[in-house]
């Protein structure tokens, strides 16, 4: 399912953040077309496609991603034309924040650039909460907890689309779990989300139940059930 559950937002651009992010805030890192957009490979796997519908749209990602190339799919579920073989699936949720979520700085969190990603890229290593590549700070603004001289916690700034800014690479690393650092630091991100005039989002892994109980108590709904995959061009 990719349609918005009853009762909660039904902005339009939730339902094709990469290609809000793309054409707006993240204009900069765009590579491809009128009808296909992608982030440099060293930034973020995200596709943004103006409209599945389009009947120019299967020769467009083609034309950005080349013959024989995986291509990375969210936040839709379209029909493959023949020649395109799907490769890998998964399920997942995006959940929208609440007037329960109380944000908050913390005064633990730093922030984390060019100079940290070494650090960056080992805590996502050790905890997987999703792809995090050498670039990726570079699209928003990204926080961590440094305990003994070791990056222990993380949260950033991921898709940026109008209006909204997506929370990701929430880690905490497994000696640290159960102090609440990564709730700190999501209400921490949240916050300055919410000083810029934007609202968060997020999106988990449909399988990860306890990181979406979790997103609930601070304050964020589910607000749809979507689908995440790969295919591979002819």
């Amino acid at each position: 399912m990719t349609t918005a559950i009853p009762g909660t937002t039904t902005d339009p651009v939730l339902d094709n953040p990469a290609w809000s992010s793309l054409t707006g805030a993240h204009a900069r890192f765009a590579i491809g077309n009128d009808l296909v957009k992608r982030y440099p490979d060293d930034v973020s796997p995200f596709t943004g496609v103006r409209s599945w519908d389009d009947p120019d749209v299967w020769d467009a990602v083609i034309e950005v991603f080349g013959h024989g190339a995986e291509v990375p799919i969210s936040n839709a579920d379209p029909a493959l034309p023949d020649g395109w073989v799907e490769v890998r699936r998964g399920a997942g949720v995006q959940l929208v924040e609440t007037d329960r979520l109380a944000p908050e700085p913390f005064d633990e969190a730093v922030e984390l650039g060019a100079d940290d990603v070494e650090a960056m890229l080992a805590i996502v290593s050790r905890n997987q909460p999703g792809p995090f590549l050498p670039r990726t700070h570079e699209l928003g603004r990204y926080v961590g907890v440094v305990r003994d001289g070791r990056l222990v916690a993380m949260a950033g700034e991921r898709l940026h689309p109008a209006g909204w800014t997506e929370i990701s690479a929430v880690s905490t690393d497994e000696a640290y779990r159960r102090q609440g650092l990564a709730s700190r630091l999501v209400l921490d991100v949240a916050f300055h989300i919410r000083e810029r005039g934007d609202r968060a989002l997020m999106h988990a892994s449909a399988g990860n139940v306890n990181a979406i109980r979790a997103y609930e108590k601070l304050g964020f709904l589910v607000r749809k059930e979507t689908a995440f995959f790969g295919v591979r061009t002819p």
